[in-house]
């Protein structure tokens, strides 16, 4: 793939991009990202945002082409998300624009992430985009606070940031548990096709078209950037969304999670590492393990998981999916080893 093709790919994932940061990803010289960009640029495709070293760049926005795309900035200070959400609604027609059930999503996914800024950021004001695409919903909100994944890790006493994206990806995780459940990031990244939390050197990244969630290191941005992306013609109930996580059997409430081990562990051996995994995972009534990229697993951690956590909750309903051959014959292992 061309540089230039690299490049309109990651604007479409990732929203906006230094120059710095494509030279980073694709591995060539910053003099030749800026050939690129420059040519992008006089051909419609890219536009630049800023100035000097803070510019950052994103793609074309044209009415011409079906697009709309409108900035505000907004001062954090006693504001209401659902009041911001309606000026939006009006400008841009939304109720036109969208299908109900994609306005629907939308408008939820937007108030919850307002909402954390306006709650845990500790900024004094944030920058807000919408974006209206042929085929894609689109908005972004950006803080120079604390940034999400510090602000997790100093409330809780994690070792670091990588840490506090576990624990966010679990669900139920609030700095704040008097006024918020935890929930607004874990359902919003199940109703997004794509969703991106952006702060200091890491990127959380959910993508429910691919059923996947990656974590990567990029150039350092100070507070929180959280990038939006559903398809306009998506088929996606917010109550299917809900009923899938929240079911009746479960009162509606917010009990079942899914945990994608390789993001916690890239080598699955001790039993250490698995109480961090399972750490706050008694909050729920359901717990299902993703193991997809995990090869092998320790003794060690299979015990913990499936024996002594299975044990001491038994009240908890443990399964596991994408086991790898080796991996699914040693969860049976100390599995039987139990029942004996």
């Amino acid at each position: 793939m061309e540089p230039k093709d690299k490049i309109l790919n990651l604007l479409r994932r990732q929203g906006q991009v230094s120059a710095k940061e494509l030279v980073q990803r694709l591995g060539i010289s910053r003099q030749a990202v800026h050939v690129h960009l420059r040519s992008l640029i006089q051909q419609g495709l890219v536009d630049k945002l800023g100035a000097t070293r803070g510019a950052t760049y994103c793609l074309h926005q044209s009415k011409a082409k079906g697009g709309f795309s409108l900035g505000r900035k907004f001062s954090l200070r006693k504001l209401e998300e659902d009041q911001v959400y309606a000026q939006f609604v009006r400008e841009l027609r939304l109720g036109q624009q969208l299908s109900s059930s994609v306005e629907r999503i939308v408008g939820y996914a937007f108030t919850e992430m307002l909402n954390n800024a306006i709650d845990h950021s500790k900024a004094q004001d944030c920058q807000i985009r919408f974006i209206l695409e042929p085929y894609w919903a689109k908005f972004q909100i950006r803080d120079k606070g604390i940034g999400v994944f510090y602000s997790i890790a100093s409330k809780f006493g994690l070792a670091d940031e990588n840490e506090a994206i576990g624990e966010l990806v679990k669900g139920k995780t609030t700095t704040m548990a008097e006024r918020h459940s935890g929930e607004g990031v874990f359902f919003t990244s199940k109703a997004a096709d794509w969703l991106c939390l952006r702060s200091h050197h890491l990127s959380l990244e959910f993508d429910s078209l691919r059923d996947d969630v990656f974590v990567h290191r990029s150039h350092f941005l100070k507070g929180t950037l959280v990038t939006f992306r559903l398809r306009r013609g998506s088929r996606k109930q917010l109550a299917s969304v809900f009923e899938k996580y929240s079911p009746q059997e479960f009162d509606r409430r917010f009990e079942r999670t899914k945990v994608q081990v390789d993001l916690f562990v890239q080598q699955v051996v001790s039993r250490s590492q698995a109480k961090r995994l399972v750490c706050n995972l008694d909050k729920f009534r359901e717990v299902v393990f993703d193991l997809k990229g995990v090869k092998s697993m320790g003794q060690a951690f299979a015990d913990e998981l499936f024996r002594v956590f299975a044990g001491r909750h038994p009240e908890i309903q443990i399964s596991w999916v994408n086991a790898h051959p080796t991996v699914e014959t040693m969860i049976r292992h100390v599995i039987d080893n139990q029942k004996i």
